[in-house]
C-alpha cells in the first residue's frame, strides 16, 4: 500500500535535514504505529506524505500502491486515496460541516472519474456514518470544527475518513489532548474503518492509544530514522522503559 525508501527530508527555510533516510513498507489492510521521542521527524514524514510545503525531499521516495506520492499535489494524493489526520485539526469559519464533507467527496469522486453523490445519497450516507461516531445534527451543522471540544474535531476527522473511505491513513498523534472516553470513542471510530483494502499509519507517543487500536507492526523513531521495528510489544516495553534503553541499544 504504501512504500517509503532512503527518504530524506530538509526545510526549505534552512538547510537543516529533518528526515535521514527513512524506511517503511506498509501492507494492505495493515496498521503500522510510529513511536519516538520529541524532534524525531515522525509528524514530518506526515507532512511530506501529505504534500504540506516548506519541506524538500533530497534523496528517496514514496509510493501509493506504486504510484509515486511525491510527484503529484496534495489533491491528487487524497483523490488516490491518502488521508491525513492532523494533530491540531484547524477550524474553519463560514464553511459548514455538510458543504465540507459533500464537497470534499464528490471533488474526489470526480478526480477519480467516478460519479457524484446526490444530495439525498450523502444525507443518508453522513447521517449513518455519524451516527455510529456519535456526532449529533447540531454538530454537523456546524461550521467547521467552529467551537468543537478536542475530542469533537478528533470525532469529525474520523467522520471525514468515513466518508472518504481513503486506503491510506496516516494519523498524526491523533490522540493528543484527549480524555480517556473521548480517545476510545475515536479509536472506536478507527477501528470499524478497518479493512483488507485500508491501511493506517498511526503516529503516537503514547500505548495507551494502541491499547484500543491493536498495531500489527511498532517502528521506533529517532534522529530521522527508523532505528528499531517489532510488534506490539515494543510499545509495550517504551511504556515501560522510556526510549533511553532502545536509543543506547542502536546506537
Amino acid at each position: 500500500m504504501l512504500e517509503i525508501s532512503n527518504l530524506h527530508v530538509k526545510l526549505e527555510e534552512e538547510d537543516k535535514q529533518i528526515l535521514k533516510g527513512v524506511d517503511l513498507s506498509v501492507g494492505a489492510g495493515q496498521v503500522h504505529a510510529i513511536m519516538g521521542p520529541n524532534g524525531s521527524g515522525k509528524s514530518t514524514l506526515s507532512y511530506v506524505l501529505s504534500g504540506r510545503d516548506g519541506y524538500e525531499v533530497t534523496e528517496g521516495g514514496a509510493t501509493l500502491e506504486g504510484q509515486d506520492l511525491l510527484d503529484m499535489e496534495p489533491e491528487e494524493r487524497a483523490a488516490a486515496g491518502l488521508f491525513l489526520a492532523f494533530q491540531y485539526p484547524v477550524e474553519i469559519p463560514g464553511v459548514g460541516n455538510m458543504t465540507f464533507l459533500r464537497t470534499a467527496l464528490n471533488g474526489q469522486r470526480r478526480a477519480r472519474g467516478e460519479e457524484e453523490v446526490n444530495a439525498a445519497e450523502f444525507l443518508k450516507l453522513v447521517r449513518a456514518r455519524a451516527k455510529e461516531l456519535q456526532i449529533s445534527d447540531e454538530m454537523l451543522k456546524r461550521p467547521v470544527n467552529v467551537g468543537f471540544s478536542g475530542g469533537e474535531k478528533k470525532r469529525n476527522e474520523i467522520l471525514q475518513m468515513a466518508v472518504l473511505e481513503p486506503k491510506m491513513c496516516v494519523m498524526d498523534e491523533t490522540d493528543s489532548g484527549l480524555d480517556v472516553d473521548a480517545m476510545k470513542l475515536v479509536a472506536d471510530g478507527v477501528n470499524a474503518l478497518r479493512s483488507e483494502g485500508r491501511s493506517f499509519l498511526v503516529i503516537t507517543h503514547y500505548q495507551r492509544l494502541l491499547d484500543h487500536i491493536k498495531p500489527d507492526v511498532v517502528h521506533i523513531m529517532a534522529d530521522g530514522r527508523i532505528v528499531k521495528t517489532g510488534g506490539p510489544e515494543l510499545a509495550l516495553e517504551v511504556e515501560k522503559n522510556g526510549y533511553a534503553d532502545i536509543l543506547e541499544e542502536v546506537a
